[in-house]
This record gives C-alpha cells, sequence and structure tokens, in this order.
C-alpha cells in the first residue's frame, strides 16, 4: 500500500529545510519558464509516467504545480510507484509567492 500523501503549506514546507528535498515542479514548459522555485526539477506532470526514474532519491520529495491539483496526482502516482516521503504543496505556486516564499520569475 502506498505512503499517505502529505498536503502541506508553504509555511510547512519551508520549516522542513533544504537538507534531503527535493522540489519536482510538474507544470508545462512554459508556466515553469515564467518562473519556479529556484532549485526544483521540471518534470511535466504528462511525463512523469515515464520519466519518474530519472529523479534523483529524496528524504521527502515536493511535488509543485500552479495551484495544487497536478502536483497531487504526481505525488500519488509517485508514492504508488514505491517512493517514500511524498509531499504536495497545498495551493501550488500561488501560494508559495503570496507566503512571501523564493520564486524565481511570476506565477503563469
Amino acid at each position: 500500500m502506498p505512503e499517505e500523501i502529505r498536503d502541506l503549506s508553504p509555511t510547512d514546507v519551508a520549516a522542513l529545510g533544504s537538507a534531503g528535498l527535493l522540489y519536482v515542479d510538474v507544470r508545462e514548459l512554459g508556466e515553469w519558464e515564467a518562473g519556479h522555485i529556484a532549485g526544483s526539477v521540471h518534470l511535466p506532470l504528462g511525463e512523469l509516467s515515464q520519466r519518474w526514474k530519472e529523479l534523483p532519491d529524496a528524504d521527502c520529495t515536493v511535488f509543485v504545480c500552479r495551484s495544487g491539483g497536478r502536483s497531487l496526482a504526481a505525488a500519488e502516482a509517485f508514492a504508488a510507484a514505491g517512493r517514500p516521503g511524498c509531499v504536495n504543496l497545498a495551493g501550488g505556486v500561488q501560494a508559495w509567492v503570496q507566503a512571501g516564499q523564493p520564486f524565481s520569475g511570476t506565477v503563469a
């Protein structure tokens, strides 16, 4: 049975620190190019099922999208594939920026 997905606010995610943390942005290329969380990996949701093994192991993988829907689907798929420590960024990059967390560019 897959591990339960944690749905965390931007403040809760930021409080995790950066050690062992991997941000995976599942938005489309245009959204990513407009702006993203520094240090995040871009892997569009539509490519996740073919490319998930490319992602490095991490203690905690935080999935990110614009508002939290696509990232929840990605986190669920990742957990179902047996990868532990999956987190959904609740509210996505919209909430991240609104909470004043570091972000390069604009939210597309």
